[in-house]
């Protein structure tokens, strides 16, 4: 079970950065439809029928390699769905006090929800706020699984200090406070606005009298929201929250992190808030980078990547926090 849990974990880290490079390469209407390929469910169907393909779909020219990006993602993410779902049904059979049963549960229910989400991505031509939100139920179901993994392990110590206890809200405000700014980063990028900037520490030209707010985080009528619907000055202000968001997630969590470090006894919640600031760090230079480079595929989908990893390390604080010994 401990082992099908640690599977799933990576097969989840490894369907986010799928999916994030294939938002970046704009493969994210490379299958028109769902949950086939130009109406054919084997993607190797699709490319030895390229012509009726293109018929079925005029409006959308096929582009093979957007098509694969496409599909192998889809095709993880199945694999993820199965794995979850056996995680379920052995959790059901597996006795002993300790096994948790609601969580499994409430992993399927998110998995089938997050499918849902892939479906009305496609079918509703990339809306923002859906595309935003399979994002975020990609990392709610990395943490689910992680929090799955954190309880069929014997971890039992250093929680349950209770010196260290008050430390559980501030880390679960860091939670709150890093989702926030997935969430903000996936909104800038489901809009294309990831350059709406291209100068550092702000924004190039009197972009403070550019700002909106409302228009910013609307969603504008569209029959087809692919390279973005909103206007370059509601572009900018996504950016420009998305880079405050950043700020005040750095402060915050460098701020926690040497905390932890120096009211620790555990060498254990040490090294964890070490990690934290290091793969927070590391987040930082990636986030700069994008700007600097003009988003490079390899950058902006590792960016995706080190957040979860942070997101994770929050989690393992959070939990070795509050876990009574």
């Amino acid at each position: 079970m401990k082992k099908l849990v640690f599977l799933s974990i990576l097969l989840a880290m490894v369907v986010i950065v799928l999916g994030a490079y294939a938002r970046l390469t704009d493969a994210g209407l490379g299958c028109p439809d769902w949950p086939g390929c130009y109406g054919h469910l084997s993607f190797t169907e699709t490319t030895k029928n390229i012509e009726t393909a293109q018929q079925a779909f005029p409006e959308r020219p096929f582009e093979e390699h957007k098509a694969w990006n496409e599909m192998i993602h889809r095709y993880f993410a199945s694999g993820l769905g199965f794995l979850i779902l056996v995680i379920f049904i052995r959790s059901l059979f597996r006795k002993g006090f300790n096994t948790p049963k609601k969580l499994p549960f409430v992993l399927v229910c998110l998995v089938c929800f997050q499918g849902a989400l892939g479906m009305w991505t496609v079918t509703l031509n990339l809306l923002p706020v859906v595309v935003m939100g399979h994002l975020l139920g990609g990392f709610t179901v990395l943490s689910g699984l992680f929090l799955l993994y954190l309880r069929l392990i014997p971890y039992r110590i250093p929680g349950g200090d209770p010196r260290m206890r008050r430390f559980g809200k501030y880390s679960t405000i860091g939670i709150i406070i890093l989702v926030v700014q997935i969430a903000l980063g996936g909104w800038t990028s489901a809009n294309y606005a990831a350059l709406a900037c291209t100068e550092l520490p702000v924004c190039e030209g009197s972009w403070y009298e550019q700002l909106s707010f409302s228009g910013a985080f609307s969603v504008p009528e569209a029959d087809n929201y692919e390279f973005g619907a909103h206007p370059y000055n509601e572009r900018m202000t996504m950016h420009i929250m998305h880079r405050l968001g950043a700020l005040i997630t750095f402060l915050y969590l460098c701020w926690l992190g040497i905390r932890l470090y120096a009211a620790a006894a555990s060498r254990l919640i040490k090294n964890l808030s070490a990690l934290m600031v290091v793969v927070l760090g590391a987040q930082v230079i990636l986030g700069v980078s994008n700007v600097v480079f003009s988003l490079p595929i390899l950058v902006a989908v590792l960016h995706n990547a080190v957040a979860a990893c942070l997101l994770l390390v929050l989690i393992s604080i959070s939990y070795t926090l509050y876990r009574k010994t």
